[in-house]
């Protein structure tokens, strides 16, 4: 990209723009503020932009007689918080590669950016529907995917219309590629030790992402809802803690497994308990890793952020991926951003860390740690799966 000569020319930029709005008011814009280097970079060289994003999932919200909420899931308010950022004119589509696309395209001058409607409003999209993503690729002489967020999923705007460009006039945009090169820098150049610190609700989420990082990491350190599942798999007493009973067995192999190749799996000491999941009833530390029948873990106690913490601060290579608990709830959000200040102190005496997006990166932000860590992934499920090594669509039709 850094190369291309597009002065004059159009360039086709995908983006994940997908942000939360309410009555028309962009309520969190850091999505489109981590876009703004690519596309301040593609028009300073003259190039005529036409951004596509997709916004929600308006053909599954359907409105009660079947149709389609153009309201809710509109893209027009990010026309003007893109011209108030950028202060450059923005002219918005009415459609994506429809009449009103190819009218405004017409209009459109070098420096400038023509911001398509949601590409989920049409069904081609989720169907990588190969006609319709000729007709976007026709739009342009280039393309550039900055949408990590969407890579993992094979569209017709994220990876089917990368293959009807040659490599000479395709690329990744600046957040695209930091995100790729930062996934490869911890799986195939990490300094050891290693360690993952890994989280949320359920232990069939992460499978995958253990199993991966077993062979390449020497400490895995487990909180959060799926913690418990092992716990009850070591015979620990976990009272209505989240359980899933199915996966016992393979709680148990896991733990085998990590015994065979090496690799610490660490679990949490105690926890923080209460007898229902709110933030307004009494709460206790417990002793050990047994809780009673009455009450659930929420968070990780004391004993285990010292303990988690003693391995984050050894560590030189550091993925983190899910909360310590339930940290959207004051009561429970200790355990999080203990393990975050960890994070970020490690990190300060050298360490490479990587946040990989979704809650841990909402946790990081909430706890003011962004800064102080090495990388802030904008793509939860797509770095877990780059993490879980898998090959994502939207990367690879880069590539081919």
């Amino acid at each position: 990209m850094q190369n291309w000569e597009v002065n004059g020319k159009t360039v086709l930029l995908r983006v994940d723009f997908n942000v939360p709005i309410k009555d028309g008011v962009i309520k969190d814009a850091s999505r489109i503020e981590k876009s703004l280097d690519t596309i301040r970079f593609l028009l300073a060289k003259g190039a005529k932009l036409i951004v596509l994003s997709h916004l929600g999932r308006p053909l599954k919200e359907l409105l009660p007689d079947g149709t389609i909420d153009y309201g809710k899931f509109s893209l027009a308010p990010v026309s003007e918080a893109l011209r108030k950022s950028l202060g450059v004119n923005v002219i918005f589509a009415k459609d994506c590669a429809g009449s009103d696309t190819i009218e405004q395209l017409n209009q459109l001058k070098a420096g400038e950016i023509l911001l398509c409607e949601n590409t989920r409003f049409n069904k081609q999209e989720e169907k990588a529907d190969p006609l319709w993503s000729k007709q976007l690729a026709d739009l342009a002489e280039f393309y550039v995917n900055d949408a990590f967020g969407s890579a993992h999923r094979e569209h017709a705007s994220t990876a089917t219309v990368a293959r009807f460009f040659d490599r000479d006039h395709k690329a990744f945009g600046f957040l695209m590629k930091a995100e790729v090169d930062n996934g490869k820098k911890v799986l195939h150049d990490a300094q050891k030790p290693f360690t993952a610190i890994l989280g949320g609700a359920k232990v069939s989420d992460k499978i995958l992402l253990i199993e991966n990082l077993m062979d390449r990491c020497d400490h895995i350190l487990i909180g959060g809802g799926m913690a418990y599942t092992l716990l009850a798999a070591q015979g620990y007493r976990i009272g209505t803690s989240l359980l899933e009973k199915d996966k016992i067995d393979l709680a148990k192999e896991l733990i085998e497994k990590a015994k065979s190749k090496g690799v610490q799996l660490v679990l949490p000491e105690d926890s923080v308990v209460a007898a229902q999941f709110s933030n307004d009833v009494p709460i206790r530390i417990t002793q050990d890793q047994n809780i009673e029948d009455n009450e659930m873990g929420l968070d990780v106690g004391p004993k285990t952020v010292e303990l988690f913490s003693q391995y984050i601060l050894k560590s030189k290579t550091l993925i983190w991926n899910g909360p310590m608990g339930v940290f959207e709830m004051s009561n429970f959000a200790s355990g999080t951003k203990a393990i975050a200040q960890a994070v970020a102190d490690a990190t300060s005496q050298g360490a490479y860390s990587l946040i990989g997006g979704g809650d841990s990166a909402a946790a990081i932000n909430q706890f003011g740690l962004a800064a102080q860590v090495s990388f802030v992934s904008t793509g939860g499920g797509a770095m877990l799966e780059l993490l879980e090594g898998k090959e994502l669509p939207g990367v690879a039709a880069i590539l081919d």
